[in-house]
């Protein structure tokens, strides 16, 4: 199996002016094309070569982990992003009420989190079995399909991702990309796990049972 480096959802100038055309060059053009070849390369004769790219993530190690990671975490990180203005589902409003208190205290635990990361990796809203929302900080290529968890919305904190437009500005980049936040891709992440899911009590214990 050959992946490919996959089709934007918009053109290269959609985001701007929050993202230029010209970070899309490279981050899109350059870095996400590289981890897709370079993964190609790595897997070639090798017991993923007719894998699919989750089974990948989960069973492998090293370099042919990191870069199989880092082609599903961008192609992710795209989907997430539109010019379009979205709002979540009233599933997805209430659960982030649930678990944070309000969008307004998500946003900023979110925001907080990214800005504060040390190094280079991921931030991750995720689903975990007990039908909780989390957020969490995963450094390099790590993600929340490593941990057996269901990825929702992806915000990337390489500084390839933000330094030609923000500089070393981290903070700048994350309230620019939180407006750019396409809400009906996460929301519909989320109703596809939780039809998928079935996480009940399932004896006495009240222990949770997974029947994924």
């Amino acid at each position: 199996m050959k992946f490919e480096l996959m089709k934007l959802p918009y053109e290269d100038t959609a985001l701007e002016p929050y993202i230029s055309s010209e970070t899309i060059s490279y981050h899109y053009g350059k870095h996400h094309a590289a981890y897709v070849n370079k993964l190609n390369a790595l897997i070639q004769e090798s017991e993923f070569e007719e894998k699919p790219l989750e089974y990948i993530i989960k069973n492998s190690q090293g370099g042919i982990f990191n870069n199989a990671a880092q082609v599903y975490n961008h192609d992710f990180y795209w989907h997430g992003l539109t010019n379009t203005s979205s709002s979540p589902s009233v599933e997805l409003s209430d659960m982030i009420e649930r678990d944070f208190g309000s969008m307004d205290e998500f946003k900023k635990l979110f925001l907080d989190k990214a800005a504060t990361f040390f190094g280079s990796g991921w931030i991750w809203l995720v689903l975990d079995k007990d039908n909780k929302l989390s957020i969490e900080a995963l450094s390099n290529a790590d993600n929340p399909l490593a941990h057996n968890k269901v990825a929702l919305l992806a915000c990337d904190v390489w500084e390839h991702a933000y330094y030609i437009d923000y500089r070393n500005a981290r903070p700048g980049y994350l309230e620019n990309w939180y407006k750019l936040i396409n809400w009906r891709f996460v929301s519909d992440n989320l109703a596809d796990a939780l039809s998928n899911k079935y996480t009940q009590p399932c004896n006495d214990n009240n222990e949770v049972c997974d029947y994924e």
